[in-house]
């Protein structure tokens, strides 16, 4: 281990118990990283990125985990974890490093904070273990480090709860929790992958700075490529536990050798690739180097599909202390059509309106004022003025595909239940027989089988439950699909499995989509148009190549400009 290495992993081996047998997720891995340098660890859902990780910080189930083999040098500091059953309960040597030494930030805030604490004093917890300062010391260093990770008003956000945050705002209470005992070795697990475009910018950017200032060695876990060619000094790339490709940042992404590293590069959409169908990993394991072939395109009826007219919605805030009330217009007098089979691409920043204006679009709240008109079943339905009853009418027609399929589908209930149920309540079917072969057909045509219909989410990966949750969406046999971050949260390669399958699926029904994302790239590439929206208004809609090419709006210029990873 040379001077400047600050950590080496020597032939990692960790397994699971899983009855009598053990499950081995990752497999003689071995890697170092250079003080101030980043490594990224890239790799498909399942591949070990996590497990590596959390083997360092010691976060596993000690209970259920195995380390065959493997030696962690961090340091001066040596920790042996090779006896062949279980971390040694006499090594803690590690255990003291964690926190000071090494420190972590996790990919969901909103989870990893305690939503009953107070932002402020979960930071001062840690200063207080690891570093035993008084209470009063404790507050100054937590209000210094959310100055130092630029959180707006940090006075204020010390008193505030993690649900009162936005989620870049939490993700940087976070990393102030994580830098603040100066740790050498910062590992960040997929830390930007539900944030918008510019917020996931300024939070790769503040990691960089922090980085510099302290000279700190990082390891960085993500499956977004575009984040990793911001990001890393040397790449490592893993595949069902094992390293495949491990070399430069510039070697790997330029020149990759392994076919998998290739699949995972091609997967992703590219400007001028609109009309080709995304390769996915599969496709360069069963062949070398395939050529991408054309997707499946029908030309858009020249047929208003849905009419927004003067759509606005305002909520009104009150504070017990305020004797006025404040007006928050969530929608501003948005107006827009969709074309029958056409895909509308929404893009804009968290609390630009995009989930409120989709909300209002199903009837799922109610609109201030305006029209929401839809051509179906040979009429028009103006949705802003349908009641609760009047709109279970309709509802069959209008389905929604939401962003985590885990939450999406019930734990309690079989794939069966989720697609028989919709039929069964829009009268689709005349028999549970019937149903159940509706529902087996669905699962063939969004690519599973038969024999998944009777198991539970928990048993499925998440591109799998995805994959259920379209079906589900297609068990109403609707006209429109709202798409709300469908695929933000899946690896590249799953990612290009879905968003073929949901273009396929757009020809064979004849669907029509709002196709709502902040990976500015996918929208690029699944949309005909694209609206932009900031701050409850439009701010540009046009031909996806002229928004995306061409942008008209200073706004819009500003989202393009923080896609990363752009020479991709």
């Amino acid at each position: 281990m040379t001077e400047n290495n600050l950590l080496r992993v020597d032939d990692l081996t960790i397994g699971f118990r899983q009855e009598d047998q053990i499950q081995y997720a990752v497999t003689g891995s071995s890697f170092v990283v250079a003080a101030g340098k980043t490594l990224a660890i890239v790799g498909e859902s399942g591949s070990g990125k996590s497990v590596s990780s959390l083997s360092l910080m010691q976060l596993l189930n000690k209970e259920k985990v195995v380390f065959s083999s493997g030696r962690f040098t961090l340091g001066s500091s040596l920790a042996d974890v090779s006896d062949g059953t279980t971390v040694n309960p006499t090594n803690t040597i590690l255990a003291q490093l964690r926190g000071k030494k090494i420190a972590m930030v996790f990919q969901e805030p909103m989870t990893s904070l305690n939503p009953v604490m107070k932002c402020g004093e979960q930071v001062e917890e840690v200063l207080k273990k690891h570093l035993g300062v008084s209470h009063e010391k404790a507050r100054k260093r937590t209000l210094e480090l959310f100055q130092e990770v630029k959180l707006p008003r940090p006075d204020s956000m010390l008193d505030s709860y993690p649900h009162q945050l936005s989620g870049g705002q939490r993700q940087r209470v976070m990393i102030a929790m994580a830098i603040a005992c100066e740790p050498k070795l910062l590992i960040a697990d997929e830390p930007t992958t539900a944030l918008d475009v510019t917020v996931q910018q300024e939070i790769l950017l503040l990691l960089k700075q922090l980085q510099k200032q302290r000279g700190m060695g990082m390891i960085f876990i993500t499956h977004d490529l575009g984040v990793v060619e911001e990001m890393a000094d040397d790449i490592l790339v893993m595949k069902k536990g094992q390293v495949v490709e491990y070399g430069s940042a510039a070697d790997v992404l330029k020149r990759p050798s392994h076919e998998y590293t290739r699949g995972l590069l091609q997967c992703r959409p590219k400007a001028g690739n609109k009309h080709k169908r995304l390769l996915t990993v599969r496709d360069f394991e069963e062949h070398a180097m395939p050529e991408a072939s054309n997707r499946i395109e029908k030309a858009i009826e020249n047929i208003d599909f849905l009419c927004v007219s003067e759509l606005c919605k305002t909520y009104t805030s009150t504070s017990f202390f305020a004797k006025t009330k404040q007006e928050v217009h969530a929608v501003d007098h948005v107006s827009f059509q969709i074309s029958k089979g056409e895909t509308l691409g929404l893009v804009g920043e968290s609390g630009c309106g995009k989930t409120t204006l989709s909300r209002m679009l199903l009837g799922l709240i109610p609109a201030t004022s305006g029209e929401i008109e839809f051509a179906l079943q040979n009429r028009s339905y103006n949705v802003a003025a349908m009641s609760a009853s009047e709109m279970r009418s309709i509802r069959k027609e209008i389905q929604i595909i939401f962003q985590d399929p885990y939450s999406a589908l019930n734990p309690k209930h079989t794939v069966a239940k989720a697609l028989i149920e919709p039929m069964t309540v829009h009268g689709i079917g005349t028999s549970k027989d019937e149903r159940r072969s509706m529902a087996i057909e669905l699962l063939n045509k969004v690519g599973l089988s038969e024999q998944h219909i009777d198991r539970y989410p928990h048993e499925f990966s998440g591109g799998q439950r995805q994959r259920i949750v379209i079906a589900r969406a297609l068990a109403c046999k609707p006209s429109f699909i709202i798409c709300d971050e469908s695929v933000s949260a899946l690896d590249v390669s799953v990612q290009a499995q879905v968003l073929n399958l949901l273009n396929d699926l757009k020809y064979e029904f004849g669907l029509t989509y709002l196709f709502i994302s902040h990976d500015l790239r996918v929208v690029y590439y699944m949309s005909d148009r694209i609206m932009v929206m900031n701050k409850g208004k439009i701010e540009e809609i046009g031909l996806a190549d002229d928004v995306f090419n061409h942008p008209q709006s200073n706004y819009t210029r500003k989202l393009l400009s923080a896609i990363p990873g752009k020479a991709l």
